[in-house]
């Protein structure tokens, strides 16, 4: 396979290589994470420059977090292309922002750091990046549930197991969150804070749709 068309091969779709090894975008997804991350911080930086360091780690934090990515990946088409042989539900999203970021690695390796930060910084941003939005939404959303909780007095419970899928080496942790016993989301992650926050945003989704008390 090419370097491209691994970054969005997902594991659970992996192809042997002539070694017998399985090949899979989560190398690429390793390196594109800091490469993305690095050039996110440079930008920021220089964008905000009377900002302190806590305004520039939350505005990184909302543009590499892993909804904003699963986001973007399908205002841009990318998630068309990606293989993988998982259901693509709710709890499993995170594989279309993992595509996005082993892209970037791809993209790294074939063309260098100058081109991938100007892919991101002239292509990306100004085109899909709306920074005064992001800069006034909140992407905590376990704060946000927690905070649901306790003002109408509901109680929820996270509980969150770990996972490895067949040859896999990297776990993968689901969070299923209750409240008052019954299921109200479930989200998949490669972290346990990454599978929570996803698991509580499927949970405000489902309360708001099923207009349970507002969370203004």
């Amino acid at each position: 396979m090419t370097l491209y068309e691994t970054a969005l091969t997902h594991k659970s779709a992996s192809k042997l290589d002539t070694q017998g090894n399985q090949v899979n975008n989560e190398r690429l997804e390793y390196l594109g994470d800091a490469i993305l991350g690095s050039i996110i911080a440079e930008f920021l930086y220089n964008r905000f420059p009377n900002q302190d360091e806590g305004f520039l780690t939350q505005m990184r934090s909302k543009l590499v977090n892993r909804s904003f990515l699963t986001d973007l990946t399908y205002q841009i088409g990318l998630n068309a292309y990606i293989r993988s042989n998982t259901n693509n539900t709710a709890e499993n999203s995170h594989i279309y922002g993992d595509a996005f970021e082993a892209i970037i690695g791809a993209l790294y390796l074939d063309r260098g750091y100058r081109v991938t930060k100007a892919f991101i910084v002239k292509k990306i941003l100004p085109s899909y990046v709306d920074l005064n939005q992001v800069q006034h939404t909140n992407t905590n959303f376990k704060s946000q549930l927690i905070e649901w909780s306790q003002k109408n007095k509901q109680e929820i419970n996270f509980e969150t197991t770990e996972h490895l899928s067949g040859d896999s080496k990297t776990p993968s942790f689901i969070t299923v969150i209750t409240s008052d016993g019954l299921p109200i989301g479930k989200g998949e992650g490669n972290s346990k804070k990454e599978s929570q926050q996803n698991a509580s945003h499927q949970a405000i989704k489902y309360l708001k749709k099923t207009d349970a008390q507002s969370f203004d």
